[in-house]
């Protein structure tokens, strides 16, 4: 995502007067933000995006699609989240894509950095094979129609195909 901020900044630009814009930050008109929800850098916030009381942080770069529910207590740091998805209360999600309708449910975490390791730099494993992503910040890929229940953690650099469950308090780790 080295150029996300720069995408950002371009679709910012183009956007119809629907869009409310000031500092980099884009929001719909129709977007409902409820009081204490600190956005910081470039953000699009897409219609009916509900953010609740003192979703606390919302770091950019960020895009977030329609009709999107993001709970109270919740931080959003340099991610996409597509429309029609849920991030209930006090939920981190940091440097992910979320697909479109995917819920997550309170206390669930897409972790994005390994703390505990001397090498920091994560790795992903799709379809068989291992990608090095060059990055010591790398989330979650979460696929279409997933749900993510009650405090489960997605480790840094997990991929989850469509229609995916991941079970209350389960650690998701794929290690290559």
């Amino acid at each position: 995502m080295n150029n996300f901020d720069q995408i950002l900044e371009e679709v910012i630009l183009h956007l119809s007067d629907e869009f409310i814009v000031e500092d980099s930050i884009a929001i719909h008109k129709s977007a409902r933000l409820e009081s204490g929800a600190i956005l910081k850098g470039k953000i699009i916030i897409g219609e009916f995006l509900r953010i609740g009381a003192y979703a606390s942080y919302l770091r950019g770069p960020i895009f977030i699609g329609n009709e999107v529910n993001i709970g109270p207590s919740s931080e959003i740091k340099q991610s996409l989240i597509m429309d029609k998805s849920a991030i209930a209360h006090f939920n981190y999600i940091g440097n992910s894509l979320i697909g479109e309708n995917v819920n997550f449910e309170a206390g669930s975490i897409c972790a994005n950095h390994f703390n505990e390791r001397i090498d920091k730099i994560i790795s992903v494993k799709f379809n068989g094979e291992t990608i090095i992503t060059n990055s010591e910040k790398f989330g979650s890929l979460v696929g279409d129609n997933s749900r993510i229940d009650a405090n489960a953690v997605l480790s840094p650099g997990t991929i989850l195909n469509k229609n995916s469950i991941v079970k209350r308090l389960e650690l998701v780790e794929q290690l290559p």
